[in-house]
């Protein structure tokens, strides 16, 4: 039996949509949703509200369940956070590796090579 093709879907202009707007977009989990995460990701250094909404998202089960390898969203965007460089966006960074379950901390420490998610400087 051979699968349907999925319709194309037209690829969002994430650079031209607001903060919201890509929040809904990864909350609605299509196929463009790590885009989103990267795109508030890049925003995070100089836009707090991108920071806050990131930290948000980390929460959400299909971030955290949404893998590329070991590499889950949650922890692209936690990592997006750390690499922004604010102290506003660390700190949303250490608020949502806190929210991780132990064993995510651990795997998320071992990925970044450091002891403490305050070490990490990826």
């Amino acid at each position: 039996m051979t699968l349907p093709v999925p319709p194309k879907l037209p690829v969002p202009p994430v650079r031209e949509m607001s903060n919201m707007a890509l929040a809904d977009l990864v909350r609605a989990g299509g196929p463009y949703r790590g885009k989103a995460v990267f795109e508030l990701g890049d925003r995070a250094a100089t836009d707090e509200g991108a920071a806050s909404l990131l930290g948000e998202l980390t929460r959400l089960p299909v971030l955290r369940a949404d893998r590329i390898h070991a590499l889950s969203l949650a922890w692209a965007a936690i990592i997006s956070l750390l690499a922004a460089k604010t102290p506003y966006a660390r700190q949303t960074a250490y608020q949502s590796f806190a929210a991780l379950p132990e064993s995510e901390q651990r795997d998320l420490l071992a990925y970044l090579r450091c002891a403490r998610i305050e070490d990490a400087q990826p």
